[in-house]
């Protein structure tokens, strides 16, 4: 079937010389719409060029972040021969380097001892972190400079307060002991506790603190019941940070700490020597060991430390 073109005279303000097609299409034929070339991209989506940039950037930082991983990997399967040759990959696959480290040392208190003051340190720098970062990001306590002060308690050496550290934790009668290693590093990562909180507690429109006055909550009940549950994923992503950087501490667990019942890991590592020799496959053994704990950790509470961390990076 085909269309049907008639000429229809136009009104009457047009000219009358001239005239106006108007096609009518019968029903059951329908003009093809117009496709687009190949040429033009959809929008919204990037080029091939810009994706295989982005998938190489990606591969070469999950291979650099993997690259110690792998080599501590490889140095726990390589016999002293094969360390001292200095070979990429062992000749043969030591696996004595494991089983020396574990019988030989007490790998699994060292660890214990580490987790242990690492779950101090976080109870006592959150405990008194949030209601800091409350007074002063909500309260306007200490005014404008308050955080500064407290962020300046940390920027010192810690071999500045070794001494006065010694003798103080030795006065109190918690030398040599997880709980008084964990209180340690707990008042020494606060003011990093609380500067990390504080773009949380800032987050929070302060229209919330108000609706809870005029239902009759006080500073305490408001705290606790209203703005710290929408701070919880910062909360969480705070204490993770603070947890590493304890687990990971050398000077103050070697100060403040002698048997191998308090010792953490880091510092039972350092003390894996022979008569002659460094055990560096059994060292490294201990340190993969010494990594399962903290990557449990990031890979069960995942969703909150990006949550925090997303949470924290916009105000």
């Amino acid at each position: 079937m085909s269309a049907v073109t008639t000429i229809l005279p136009l009104d009457s303000a047009a000219p009358a010389d001239t005239g106006a097609t108007r096609t009518l299409v019968l029903p059951g034929r329908r003009r093809r719409p117009k496709t687009r070339s190949a040429s033009v991209s959809r929008p919204g989506r990037a080029p091939r060029a810009v994706l295989t940039a982005k998938w190489a950037v990606l591969a070469v930082a999950i291979a650099l972040a993997l690259l110690p991983v792998l080599y501590m990997v490889g140095m726990s399967f390589k016999s002293p021969d094969d360390i001292l040759s200095t070979r990429i990959l062992p000749s043969r696959l030591a696996w004595e380097n494991w089983t020396s480290a574990f019988q030989n040392w007490p790998i699994l208190t060292y660890l214990g001892n580490s987790v242990g003051t690492g779950v101090i340190a976080v109870a006592v720098a959150l405990v008194i972190a949030i209601p800091a970062n409350y007074a002063i990001a909500r309260l306007r306590a200490g005014g404008d400079r308050a955080l500064g002060f407290i962020v300046s308690a940390y920027i010192a050496p810690p071999v500045v307060a070794v001494i006065p550290l010694f003798v103080l934790v030795r006065t109190v009668g918690l030398m040599d002991s997880v709980i008084g290693l964990g209180i340690v590093e707990g008042l020494l990562l606060t003011p990093v506790a609380v500067w990390l909180l504080d773009g949380f507690f800032r987050a929070v429109p302060f229209e919330i603190d108000e609706a809870a006055q005029i239902d009759g909550c006080g500073p305490v009940r408001t705290l606790w019941a209203v703005v710290l549950p929408l701070v919880a994923p910062g909360v969480v992503a705070v204490a993770i940070i603070v947890f590493i950087l304890v687990y990971n501490d050398f000077l103050i667990p070697l100060l403040l700490t002698q048997s191998p019942g308090s010792q953490t890991l880091p510092v039972g590592i350092s003390l894996m020597q022979g008569g002659r020799e460094v055990m560096f496959g059994q060292m490294a053994a201990a340190s993969l060991a010494g990594l399962i704990p903290v990557y449990l950790l990031a890979l069960f509470l995942q969703r909150w430390l990006i949550g925090g961390l997303t949470q924290g990076s916009v105000k």
